[in-house]
């Protein structure tokens, strides 16, 4: 099962990386954030509940597993005027590592309780906050584990649409990541996200900001 897996991820995820490589660094703007990899889990099944607190979903009352965390930020374009009005979605593992993903052949648990894919706009500055929990890293061959990370994929008319992955600073796999370093060295940075506050803080909850910038048609 283990080399079936591996087998299914490094073919997916690979492939994704190959054409970031051949696509070379010209396809980055200075200020436009960098484009990742979609990969072979977006979500295909309609679900119910797609709100903005991926730790419960409505109608348990159980909630996800793992450390809750805040995210948010702002879309702009290149020279920093908001983009109000965007479509966002964001999806990722569970705390265990694994997508609630028919094609994802993670033999890790699933987790009942936990969303894992949320869609929403911007306002009209261009703001947007969820709260979701630190996925799990997880193998795609014996050599290589993907960090934690969270999908984006924003859109709206006049821009041209951006995927792209979000990373938590300080986890070790980032150093090794093919996909997070097939990003230009000077604009890696911008997709990994400090996480602040905690247990101390008056919401108890870790924040992160993550902004992101978009290239105009």
């Amino acid at each position: 099962m283990k080399n079936s897996m591996s087998m299914t991820r490094r073919a997916s995820i690979q492939t994704a990386l190959g054409v970031l490589v051949l696509g070379g660094t010209s396809q980055w703007a200075s200020a436009v954030t960098p484009a990742q990899t979609e990969g072979p889990f977006f979500p295909k099944v309609e679900q119910a509940d797609k709100d903005l607190d991926m730790t419960v979903i409505d109608g348990h009352s159980e909630h996800a597993l793992g450390e809750v965390v805040d995210v948010h930020g702002q879309v702009v374009d290149e020279t920093g005027v908001p983009v109000g009005n965007a479509l966002v979605d964001v999806w990722q593992a569970n705390h265990h590592g694994r997508y609630a993903h028919e094609a994802d052949p993670n033999p890790a648990a699933l987790d009942p309780h936990f969303q894992g894919w949320s869609q929403f706009r911007t306002d009209v500055e261009g703001r947007y906050r969820f709260r979701t929990i630190k996925p799990g890293a997880y193998p795609v061959a014996d050599e290589w584990s993907r960090p934690p990370h969270i999908h984006f994929k924003v859109a709206l008319r006049g821009y041209h649409e951006l995927t792209t992955q979000m990373y938590f600073g300080g986890h070790k796999l980032n150093d090794v990541d093919r996909l997070l370093l097939a990003v230009p060295e000077a604009e890696r940075g911008s997709l990994v996200v400090a996480f602040k506050g905690g247990a101390g803080e008056k919401s108890g909850v870790p924040q992160g900001k993550f902004d992101l910038v978009l290239r105009k048609v």
